[in-house]
This record gives C-alpha cells, sequence and structure tokens, in this order.
C-alpha cells in the first residue's frame, strides 16, 4: 500500500499512525495539494489527502474510510476500535469531536493565509473559533480521569485521533489554544507523542520511515 500526503495533515497523520499500530506496511510520499497539485491529480484526480493506494492499485480517499479499510485486513488480531456497543458508541463520540477540531483548525487556517485580508470576515472566524473551543472543552472533560497507562498496544483510534488533533492544532496555530488551560490534553498528548509510532510518523513536512 501506498499512502499520499503530508504528515502536516491531521488526516494523513492519523492513518500513517493507525497503520503502523495494526500491523499494516506501507509506502509513505508526501505530496502537498498545493504545491504538488499536478502530481497528486495524475495519482487521485480528485487531489485529496490522504490518498491510500490499495495492493491492487484501488484508490481509496477520506481518513476514515481509509482506516475502516484498515481494519477489515489487519492479520495482527489488533483493532483499534472497541466491540462493545457502549465502547464503541464512547470512543466514536470522542472521535468525531476530534475530527471536529481538525476540521475547525484547518478552516481557521484557509481564512487566515489563503483569504486576502480585505476579505477575511471576522465574525466567521469567531464562531469557527469557538466551535473549536467546543471540541477541546468536551475532549478535555473526556480525558480529565485518564489513568490507563498509553502505550502501543493500549492506544486506541479514539487516543489516536485526539493526540493528532492536538498536536496539529498546537503547531499551526499556535498560542490560540492555551496548553494550560487544557492540562489533560496536553498531558495525554505528550505520552501519545513519544510513542514509536508517533515518532516516526511526526507532525510536519517529513516522510514517514518503516523503522524496519
Amino acid at each position: 500500500m501506498k499512502l499520499i500526503g503530508m504528515l502536516d495533515s491531521p488526516y494523513v497523520r492519523r492513518v500513517a499512525i493507525s497503520l503502523q499500530l495494526l500491523g499494516l506496511r506501507f509506502e509513505h510520499q508526501s505530496l502537498s495539494v498545493f504545491g504538488g497539485f499536478d502530481e497528486f491529480q495524475r495519482i487521485n484526480p480528485v487531489v485529496k489527502a490522504p490518498t491510500l493506494i490499495c495492493d491492487d492499485g484501488e484508490v481509496l480517499i477520506d481518513s476514515t474510510l481509509i482506516l475502516q479499510y484498515a481494519e477489515s485486513i489487519a492479520s495482527s488480531g489488533r483493532s483499534l476500535m472497541p466491540s462493545g456497543n457502549a465502547e464503541l458508541r464512547h470512543a466514536l463520540h470522542i472521535i468525531g469531536l476530534a475530527l471536529a477540531a481538525n476540521e475547525k483548525s484547518v478552516q481557521i487556517i484557509y481564512e487566515r493565509n489563503l483569504r486576502p485580508a480585505e476579505k477575511q470576515h471576522e465574525p466567521w472566524i469567531e464562531r469557527v473559533t469557538g466551535q473549536l473551543f467546543a471540541a477541546f472543552n468536551a475532549l478535555e472533560s473526556a480525558f480529565r480521569d485518564q489513568s490507563q497507562a498509553i502505550t502501543s498496544r493500549t492506544i486506541d483510534q479514539a487516543g489516536i485521533s485526539t493526540a493528532v488533533a492536538w498536536k496539529f492544532t498546537q503547531e499551526v496555530l499556535p498560542g490560540l489554544v492555551p496548553t494550560a488551560d487544557y492540562p489533560s490534553l496536553q498531558a495525554f498528548s505528550e505520552k501519545a507523542e513519544a510513542l514509536p509510532e508517533f515518532t516516526a510518523a511526526p507532525c510536519g513536512s517529513t516522510t514517514y520511515r518503516d523503522a524496519d
């Protein structure tokens, strides 16, 4: 399999980390949807990251759909999603909040960095920023009593998605969401980022390299 997209995208990064934890080998091509648009378009005309090229050449897009496929082919016996009904519902709740945080962070970045200053709409930025804080407030509450040790064997998709979302926002919108106001998320993020699967796919313009 080949994963296309840059690790400065939280969607690409959550896939790269998850594939490792599921024991699935893959090649990573760090390609920008902006600077590498033409090359990306030749691979996937939709130009959407992440893109996963399966072993038979079929192309998958959208991180959640890619991870659903990855779960179905993992032979390690590992799943990043709980099997119990209540546990699954809670995990989906957490993942939804993390994905919402990603989405709102991206919207703020696009509004600030891609739209001309005279066309930026401050009420829209305030609204999106409020939604971003609402997502992180809910996640902080959910992780407040997190006492379980975080290892490569115990972290699940809810934890991966949360840690990736937190790191992404801190990197691209520094100071907007103060770490001091979210001690549980900050502590969880620090532990998750120390795991080998996270360090192998750091947030940024680097390329994932299999430690083997």
